[in-house]
């Protein structure tokens, strides 16, 4: 028998209070800040924005060589262009890393204290010198400290010794922060805390949230490099081509209009607009009470086609309630005795499994005097429950002197340990079965003279009642209708687990027990084809079920609590923790944490992560195709020049549009237009099918409308180029009637592009966004000193009507687009929907 080391009953409030003062938080000190040129710098480094820095280098020395007279307004337009990324990309960057401290802060380990004499759960930031701190399997060890009343403890230390091997520790030896209670529980008397304890001298965080680069965001990346690259051949073959035409007596205003061609192709919003939407994605799941863990798993989250969720807190309350015992014998006394001893809840605070405090509660309610118990029957070892042994036996002193132990567990294991006939563990079994079939968790006690785990003597049954949560039939039904497979997975009866299945609405004509995994990958393959129920599962269970749903080319998300859950949530392709109930090991491993336990919670992050994507392939559409536009109204209006032989006043070729102009429809269409669909909110994303992970950020539909879009876009602006000289209008009449429409057309464009995939909610942003883009395009050709500087004309009412006339075809054009290419999308979910049912 292991000597328990004598203890104190923790720190009171006001000496924590002192403490936390002296010693400072249990926490390592955060990285400085890093500073405003680094910032900025690092928004430089992209292959778009090089083209933009050449242009104005370019525009700069043609000024000079001008002789650096007036305002050079190309220059500190590009220089504008420039540093309005910059300072959206800045601002966006303090934005994400205040949106991921709130979630280090909401992602926070949470422990067991003894303060002021029971057990309060805080932050373990919050944890002193001096305090006692609840442990067990599972958690992270917080600081350093000594351990106390350690029962069967085990601890992993390979995070720090490298030994793979768990480490038995006894009263009074130490522990160090940063390890893992592999196994048992035990009091930790804290010595060190932050950068004093082990963890911290060696400066590792095991609580960082990864900010790497997503999926998507190297994706982007990568689309962007491609742009530029394909940008500068384009405005090479146009030098090429104005200087075969034109000569080489101007070569300076041949090279700045090719480089300010380039730069108005360029969607400079791309990225901000991408940034910002996985901040505010991130910041939405917060509120949602998902924290994202890892950046990555927000893109994935679109793809996921199984949901593999636990029972218990997940689809059910996880508020257990005693609903009725069923004795052995006439007398209950040994049942209620076994509740509370072999039981590791705590007596006043209520920390502990919910099941173990259920089973206090009980006790309680029939007037068992639990601390009084435990202090006559003091605990001399325990074995606590694992998912192999399926129990959990505490050995106790008797007032005798005599040593007692007492188990509880799964009906099936407790009863092959018990004395009983063949007959009546066959009747107990049935009557655990009929409870089961009607959705109770069943478990059997049993008593044993000793220290023994068998030849037990049978105690009963106890039923214990979880409601399943309201919302959780709702959920899961949005997650089948949008293309999700949900499988429960548990650890219970089958019957039980069939029960509950039903009444949230999977599918359940039978569960899978876990041993039946075990099978060919053949036959594993047909259970899960045909079940949407396993029960009875062990670890090795789960990872062989989510090891043959990927190789059948699944995206799933699982969902867990235990630190034997851990292998499998890793080797999910999204690991999701519970932020209740969930061990340490458990949330370091999840791509994803849920503050509430909640199934509902799954399927609100998948329908933001839905959301986010979305918003950005949005953004690709409506930025592209005004993009196609422009280069078909500049390459076919230079084209169009030298077949007909227009030129200007000075002899040079005519081109629609200046540089400034097209710096500012640049502005106007990637400015607040583009950063408003980062604000957009898709209600129908779940009514879509899950996205391929290897899809294109520029889907067949999407391709098609910016093919067509662009084309339509292009060709009314050359069409106001030929008609508008016919009706009367001057040379700058004309070029400023295409400066208008083509600067109104690419904001108007974004209302059919966001609507081509999921069906996004009314968004005021939006609208304002457009209103207010086109006011400012309006006030260009009002405004005497913008219109002066812009170098535009006045437009006479006909001219006007012309753009009003253009605008309104293009408006109609984009709707009939997005019709035709919804259709045949519409139909294949129909025809998907109707193979379902």
């Amino acid at each position: 028998m292991q000597q328990l080391l004598p203890i104190h009953s923790g720190l009171t409030t006001t000496e924590a209070r002192d403490a936390l003062t002296r010693f400072g938080p249990n926490a390592l000190r955060e990285q400085p800040p890093r500073s405003l040129l680094s910032r900025v710098l690092s928004q430089l480094k992209s292959a778009l924005l090089y083209l933009l820095l050449l242009a104005l280098a370019l525009d700069l020395a043609a000024w000079i060589y001008a002789g650096a007279e007036g305002i050079p307004l190309e220059a500190l337009a590009i220089l504008g262009v420039i540093v309005l990324n910059a300072a959206l990309g800045v601002l966006q960057e303090y934005r994400s890393e205040r949106a991921l401290a709130e979630l280090k802060r909401l992602g926070a380990p949470r422990v067991w204290v003894k303060r002021d004499g029971a057990l309060q759960r805080i932050d373990a930031s919050q944890i002193v010198p001096g305090d006692l701190v609840r442990l067990e399997a599972g958690d992270r060890v917080p600081a350093d400290g000594v351990a106390v009343e350690p029962e069967s403890l085990r601890v992993d230390e390979s995070v720090l010794t490298g030994e793979s091997l768990p480490i038995e520790k006894s009263a009074g030896e130490h522990i160090h922060s940063g390890t893992l209670i592999a196994h048992g529980s035990a009091l930790l008397e804290v010595e060190r805390t932050g950068e004093s304890s082990a963890m911290g001298k060696i400066a590792v965080s095991l609580q960082a949230i990864d900010v790497s680069r997503t999926p998507l965001e190297q994706r982007v990346d990568r689309l962007g490099t491609k742009l530029a690259k394909v940008i500068g051949v384009l405005c090479v073959a146009l030098v090429v081509g104005a200087f075969a035409v034109e000569g080489f007596d101007r070569p300076l205003p041949i090279l700045l209009f090719a480089v300010a061609f380039g730069v108005a192709v360029i969607p400079e919003g791309m990225p901000t607009m991408m940034t910002l939407a996985l901040a505010l994605g991130v910041q939405r799941m917060a509120r949602r009470k998902a924290v994202v863990r890892r950046l990555a798993a927000v893109e994935a989250l679109g793809s996921v086609t199984v949901i593999a969720t636990d029972k218990t807190g997940t689809l059910t309350r996880n508020q257990l309630q005693v609903s009725e015992l069923e004795p052995a014998s006439a007398d209950e006394g040994d049942m209620l005795c076994a509740m509370c001893l072999a039981n590791d809840a705590d007596g006043a605070g209520g920390a502990g499994d919910p099941l173990d405090v259920a089973l206090l509660e009980h006790a309680r309610r029939q007037g068992t005097d639990v601390a009084a118990l435990r202090l006559a029957y003091p605990r001399l070892s325990s074995h606590g429950f694992d998912s192999g042994w399926r129990c959990m036996r505490a050995t106790v002193l008797g007032r005798d002197g005599q040593e007692r132990s007492f188990l509880k567990g799964a009906p099936e294991a407790i009863l092959a340990r018990c004395q009983l006939s063949e007959n009546e563990r066959a009747l107990w079994l049935e009557r655990a079965s009929q409870a089961a079939s009607s959705g109770f968790k069943v478990l059997a006690f049993a008593r044993g003279d000793g220290a023994v785990e068998r030849h037990l003597t049978f105690l009963g049954l106890a039923r214990l009642w979880d409601e399943p949560r309201p919302e959780a039939r709702g959920a899961v039904l949005a997650a089948q209708a949008a293309g999700i497979r949900v499988l429960m997975i548990t650890g219970d009866h089958p019957a039980t687990a069939c029960a509950v299945a039903r009444a949230v609405g999977i599918e359940a004509t039978r569960a899978v027990r876990g041993d039946e995994l075990a099978q060919s990958d053949a036959r594993v393959d047909e259970l899960l084809a045909s079940s949407q129920v396993f029960a009875r599962m062990q670890p090795e269970h789960k990872l062989r079920l989510i090891e043959r749903l990927q190789a059948q080319g699944e995206i799933v998300a699982m969902t867990g609590d235990g630190l034997n859950d851990a292998p499998a949530l890793k080797r999910a392709d999204i690991g999701i923790a519970m932020g209740g109930r969930g061990s340490d090991v458990a949330r370091e491993v999840a791509d994803l944490v849920l503050l509430d336990d909640h199934f509902a919670t799954i399927v609100a992050a998948i329908e933001e992560g839905r959301s986010i994507y979305a918003n950005v392939q949005s953004f690709v559409r409506f930025s592209f195709s005004s993009n196609v536009a422009l280069a078909i109204l500049i390459v076919g209006a230079a084209l169009g020049s030298v077949v007909l032989g227009l030129r200007d006043q000075d002899g040079a070729l005519l081109i629609p549009l200046t540089a400034l102009q097209v710096l500012w429809i640049n502005f106007l269409g990637d400015g607040p237009p583009a950063l408003a669909l980062a604000l957009d909110r898709n209600s129908t994303s779940l009514q879509e099918r899950p996205r391929s992970p290897k899809a294109s950020l520029l889907d067949a539909a999407g391709t098609r409308f910016v093919v067509v879009d662009g084309l339509v876009k292009g060709a009314l602006g050359l069409s106001l180029l030929l008609l508008l000289p016919s009706l009367g209008a001057t040379n700058l009449a004309t070029a400023s009637a295409v400066f208008i429409y083509e600067g109104v057309a690419k904001v108007l464009s974004m209302l059919p592009a966001r609507r081509l995939g999921a069906r996004p909610n009314t968004n005021p942003w939006v609208l304002a966004a457009v209103a207010a883009s086109i006011v400012l395009q309006a006030a260009c050709a009002l405004f005497e000193p913008l219109r002066r500087t812009l170098g535009l004309g006045r437009l006479s009412w006909l001219e006007l009507g012309a753009v009003l006339g253009a605008l309104c075809v293009t408006l109609l054009a984009g709707e009939l687009v997005v019709r035709v290419l919804r259709t045949p999308a519409v139909a294949g979910e129909t025809t998907a929907q109707g193979l379902r049912a």
